[in-house]
């Protein structure tokens, strides 16, 4: 970032600036930090946007609705005032879900799209730039856990599989992780099972 190429003296010019905009009874190192880094977030948010919604969701996706977000804007916008409509009724679980839909709608809304799962793109864990889009990682599946998330990506770099039973025995994860991908769209290139029938 720019704050980062300047030189020790204008860096703390910035820092004298940033003292200067706040009540200098309050202000300590800590608070100064604090802006700094809230201002390093504004120019990635406006400069950056995609690495910016990258790294939120990788940092902060455990309530990410991949279902929902790959919808589109609709399916968003309807689940987000779904959930307003609860107004102080919200969990706590409801109220970071709605924290995250409305940065995924803002997303959205820049023009930001959403890859889907895909067996041998997504990682299991980060959500990835593929030219201006964002690929959905594993994880991005509520109840896909860590464990077998790294597993799929690890077997997806040895090559295409021949069926479901061949990501199965190759990746060691359960039918439960299987329904979820199939649920997702991910599994509707493979066929069930490796084996041909002549009869039938």
């Amino acid at each position: 970032m720019e704050y980062d190429l300047k030189t020790p003296e204008q860096q703390a010019e910035v820092a004298n600036v940033v003292r200067f905009a706040i009540d200098r009874s309050r202000l300590t190192q800590e608070h100064l930090d604090y802006v700094i880094a809230a201002v390093r977030l504004g120019w990635f948010m406006v400069y950056r946007p995609r690495e910016f919604y990258a790294v939120y969701f990788t940092s902060r996706g455990d309530d990410f609705d991949a279902n929902t977000a790959i919808l589109g804007t609709a399916a968003v916008k309807q689940k987000l005032l779904s959930l307003m409509a609860k107004g102080n009724d919200l969990s706590q679980k409801e109220s970071d879900q709605l924290e995250t839909l409305q940065v995924t709608y803002e997303m959205l809304l820049r023009g930001i799209q959403l890859l889907p799962v895909d067996l041998y793109q997504s990682d299991a864990t980060l959500y990835r730039l593929e030219g201006d889009k964002l690929r959905l990682p594993f994880t991005a599946l509520k109840g896909l856990g860590t464990a077998a998330a790294n597993a799929l990506a690890e077997a997806g770099k040895n090559g295409p599989y021949l069926s479901v039973d061949d990501l199965i025995s190759r990746s060691g994860v359960s039918k439960t992780v299987v329904d979820l991908l199939r649920e997702h769209g991910a599994l509707s290139s493979l066929p069930e099972s490796s084996q041909i029938s002549f009869f039938g």
